[in-house]
């Protein structure tokens, strides 16, 4: 009966989300400044709209199910003082009930453990998950938590529709992950098996880890009202590889429009190469431009998407828009073997983006997102070699039968706009 009143819920917020969206923009972005992201000057600028980068680090690829959850878990039950975890989305399933379990597996120990839940996104986590873990003493809490009035509310849902979109794990203030997977069985797996997500993550260690931590603690601030410190969250940190990195956080509800900035500076300053892989592609007007300026002066730009998704209402709204990117010499390509939910940007093989940020409205000017974003020629290789792969799995679009598609496509692409710059 509660999980049949939860869905209800989720559907009715949804809905109101959407119209409530309606008001949502980024910040006007006119000018950008002629930058290539080889130029010494382009980590300046980036770091002036968004935050410092910290040499000295190690940033592993995590690819899928297969890789991620391992990593995560082997993480968690090293953890000898503190765990800082924040997940968009929680439902029932086996990987669920592991993670609960290993996280109060070590608050029985007496690690320092604060879980934090969006209010929206893990509607669904069974309460046996949030009891294992409260019971152990860990400290669950949840995000801009959801209140059944505000179905009643379609004119002022307010913050209940900004929503912290991050993924973060930091364990001991010295190893952390980011990235866009959430836990459910379907992000178990390799990533080519139907029913099942591609999804990229990173792990990091070294003095960026600071920063991954600062983006935990800004949202537990405002869930909690209590503030995380000392050495036990933030120990010095030296150096552990050759990556430069940064931690960009963005919180629009705070006036933050930081992920905005650094996807249209990257894309401004490629020279060579722009490979883009994301689930919800909804640009607006003015990345558009940055994308097709990029093409006609010679850059090659490759975006990939899903083929299969979870929301069609967003793939008819993506397609409505290739007749502008095709037409400009862009290559959008469908990967096909599973659904695709992977965030990844990388520009002229030496710089690169992993994270929770989708390329739409909702992750610009309504959630808080997190990506981690690296400065190494090796790193950002493996990056692009993955991408090439994942080419591999994927079917090219194709103008001429983009433009020839049938008429029920082309209805609900129309259909569509409404919406597309809630979703």
């Amino acid at each position: 009966m509660i999980r049949g009143q939860n869905v209800a819920l989720l559907i009715a917020v949804s809905l109101l989300g959407l119209a409530h969206a309606s008001c949502a923009r980024v910040q006007s972005h006119y000018h950008l400044p002629n930058l290539a992201v080889a130029d010494p000057s382009f980590l300046l600028t980036l770091e002036a709209y968004t935050t410092a980068a910290h040499a000295g680090n190690t940033v592993d690829v995590l690819l899928n199910g297969d890789q991620i959850f391992p990593a995560a878990l082997e993480a968690i039950r090293s953890a000898r003082k503190t765990i800082t975890y924040a997940q968009y989305f929680y439902e029932e399933g086996q990987i669920g009930a592991d993670l609960a379990e290993a996280l109060a597996e070590r608050c029985r120990a007496g690690v320092h453990t604060h879980v934090l839940l969006d209010g929206f996104g893990s509607l669904l986590i069974p309460a046996q998950y949030r009891d294992s873990m409260t019971s152990a003493g860990c400290e669950v809490a949840t995000f801009r938590p959801l209140n059944p009035l505000v179905v009643l509310s379609p004119f002022g849902i307010g913050r209940s529709n900004n929503r912290s979109h991050r993924r973060i794990l930091v364990v001991d203030g010295r190893v952390g992950f980011t990235g866009g997977v959430g836990v459910s069985p379907k992000w178990l797996g390799d990533g080519r098996t139907s029913g099942h997500w591609r999804q990229t993550d990173v792990r990091i260690e070294g003095p960026v880890v600071a920063s991954l931590q600062a983006a935990f603690v800004e949202n537990w601030l405002e869930a909690t009202g209590n503030v995380l410190g000392g050495d036990l969250y933030f120990p010095p940190l030296s150096r552990r590889g050759a990556v430069v990195a940064q931690i960009v956080r963005s919180s629009p509800a705070e006036g933050s429009f930081s992920m905005y900035t650094m996807f249209l500076l990257a894309i401004s300053a490629a020279r060579r190469s722009i490979f883009i892989t994301n689930p919800y592609f909804l640009i607006d007007d003015r990345m558009t431009v940055a994308l097709t300026e990029a093409s006609r002066r010679g850059v090659r730009v490759v975006i990939l998407l899903p083929g299969p998704i979870d929301n069609n209402i967003v793939r008819h709204a993506s397609r409505s828009q290739f007749g502008t990117l095709l037409e400009a010499g862009i290559e959008i390509y469908e990967y096909q073997a599973a659904l695709l939910h992977a965030k990844t940007m990388t520009v002229d093989g030496i710089w690169a983006t992993i994270g929770s940020t989708n390329l739409d409205t909702r992750s610009f000017a309504l959630n808080d997102e997190v990506n981690a974003v690296i400065y190494h020629n090796e790193a950002v290789g493996q990056l692009e070699k993955i991408f090439v792969e994942d080419l591999t799995y994927s079917r090219k679009v194709d103008l001429q039968r983009w433009r020839s598609r049938g008429f029920v496509d082309r209805l609900l692409e129309t259909l569509s706009l409404p919406v597309r710059r809630e979703l």
